[in-house]
């Protein structure tokens, strides 16, 4: 049993809790998401390990990958897969009413997106700060290549403001002073939107632009939201179903 020093944290173990409960069984090829609220749900799994129980998992990052050894979780990788995922749990940056979300803050959307992807399920997990009305006050990863960033990032900007959205800040992401340096090797660029309208439409279009690798709207990949608050409470919010866009028809 792990301690939980605020009750943001509560709430996150809490979720992960109830992820393993709901969807880790004897057998499952799972797909494990990155940033905070997943990094407690890979905890409550290797709990669930250590005490018998039998599946793999895919991790969506490095941080990911090394925090699942740590807890004993066998890992394999995606290439030596014959079938989909079973499910894949991943958290937010943010989450509406819809399951779309803002994806990316720990510089893994790509892994991310791809995992997902490859999943017959996924499922955001959530504390409940993490629910809101509207896409957008978390400003929006978008991960370049570092080759002619400059250039790609005019690029998105022309497309935000051929969308209707005006004088958006886009801003090459820092840590200690240097760019943040994506798994794969790229650059992410966050773009403050505020307020996000047509969320399908800017997905599918930020992907167009020569150099963008991939955007953090995530629209139409989440079946369903499991969703805890610092007290444990955990409520399932199942998603209607939705031919979203960039989604394979398999998953459709």
């Amino acid at each position: 049993m792990y301690t939980t020093e605020t009750p943001q944290d509560a709430a996150k173990y809490a979720v992960g809790r109830a992820a393993v409960e709901r969807y880790a069984h004897d057998g499952a090829q799972l797909g494990l998401g990155s940033g905070t609220t997943s990094a407690w749900f890979v905890r409550a799994l290797g709990e669930k390990v250590a005490d018998g129980l039998d599946v793999v998992g895919v991790p969506t990052s490095t941080a990911t990958r090394d925090l699942a050894l740590s807890v004993g979780i066998t890992l394999v990788d995606l290439n030596d897969l014959d079938r989909p995922l079973d499910v894949t749990l991943d958290g937010p940056d943010e989450v509406d009413h819809d399951g779309d979300m803002i994806k990316g803050g720990g510089a893994c959307l790509l892994w991310e997106r791809m995992v997902a992807e490859a999943s017959s399920k996924m499922v955001c997990i959530a504390d409940d700060t993490k629910l809101v009305e509207q896409l957008g006050s978390f400003p929006l990863p978008i991960e370049v290549i570092p080759f002619g960033w400059k250039a790609t990032r005019r690029s998105i900007s022309a497309l935000l403001t051929d969308l209707g959205y005006t004088d958006i800040e886009i801003v090459q992401r820092h840590r200690n002073g240097q760019p943040v340096v994506t798994d794969s090797g790229n650059f992410i660029l966050d773009a403050h939107m505020v307020a996000i309208t047509d969320k399908a439409l800017l997905d599918t279009n930020l992907n167009w632009i020569a150099g963008v690798v991939e955007n953090g709207l995530f629209t139409g990949i989440a079946h369903e939201i499991l969703i805890a608050s610092p007290d444990g409470a955990a409520k399932l919010i199942e998603l209607p179903h939705r031919r979203a866009a960039r989604i394979p028809e398999w998953r459709k």
